[in-house]
């Protein structure tokens, strides 16, 4: 992977959030087209990356100039040493209304709502609306120190931001009442085994294992990998086989009329053929 590293994706030396694009070699792509990986990482280390309205701001410019870029594949979150992201500021909480939760809310959420594949690699402490941020990715790697903390009834404040209905999708009810309500804190490995997370890695693996994962999104054709990201999603409302069958047919079709198909058939049957 060839790295392009850009400092702030509004050229702002201070930015508090950064976009590094890592793009496949030509010989790493081969004769088949390649999206390149970016990494978007909240950049505010003295506040412990918490989400603020600038930050939000500077998030959802990020977001659309990333999916903007046809020649980028997948998205991993991440934030600056030593958090991931501990929540909303909590003075701001103190005099919030449904307007200006929804605004921090959408930090988080225009994460989720992205169409490209997204993996949050927590580094650190996920708190209460940054727990929201890592629970909007489509999947989720943790550092060994990586800390999951919902904290808002030990701060006195009702869950929000979806919070209770992603988590409980994720790992079930009884590991949504143990950490919402019974105040678990779980760590890396502990969100492993009960499945809040798909894998935990040592600390220092943690970027280059969800690059690891990205770059495999990436190294299919975008249009493909957004398609197939809207079925899966689909599916959380399909009762039986019968209608899941039914929804991946259309698409299936769809996309073995598309180029990158009879490219990509080519080129495994001219491997299979320089190994005879």
């Amino acid at each position: 992977m060839v790295p392009e590293h850009r400092i702030g994706w509004q050229n702002r030396p201070m930015s508090l959030v950064l976009v590094d694009v890592v793009r496949p070699s030509s010989s790493e792509a081969g004769d088949v087209e390649q999206s390149g990986v970016a990494t978007l990482t909240l950049n505010n280390p003295q506040e412990r990356n918490t989400l603020t309205a600038p930050m939000v701001e500077e998030i959802v410019a990020a977001m659309d100039e990333i999916e903007a870029d046809a020649t980028i594949g997948a998205i991993i979150v991440t934030g600056t040493a030593p958090a991931f992201c501990a929540g909303a500021n909590l003075g701001n909480l103190a005099e919030s209304t449904e307007g200006s939760l929804g605004a921090i809310y959408e930090g988080f959420l225009r994460i989720a709502r992205s169409p490209l594949p997204t993996i949050a690699a927590v580094n650190g402490a996920a708190v209460g609306a940054g727990m929201n941020l890592a629970l909007g990715c489509d999947l989720r790697i943790a550092a060994r120190r990586a800390k999951f903390d919902t904290r808002f009834l030990q701060i006195g404040i009702h869950p929000g931001g979806g919070h209770t209905w992603m988590l409980r999708r994720i790992v079930g009810p009884q590991a949504t009442f143990a950490t919402v309500v019974f105040g678990q804190v779980v760590d890396g490995a502990e969100a492993e085994r009960i499945g809040l997370v798909h894998t935990c890695v040592d600390d220092d693996q943690l970027l280059a294992v969800a690059h690891d994962y990205a770059a495999r999104a990436a190294s299919a054709p975008r249009d493909l990998v957004i398609e197939v990201k809207k079925t899966i999603q689909a599916m959380a409302d399909i009762d039986d086989h019968p209608a899941a069958v039914k929804r991946e047919l259309d698409p299936q079709v769809w996309s073995t009329r598309q180029p990158w198909f009879a490219q990509r058939i080519a080129a495994l049957q001219a491997k299979i053929s320089s190994k005879r």
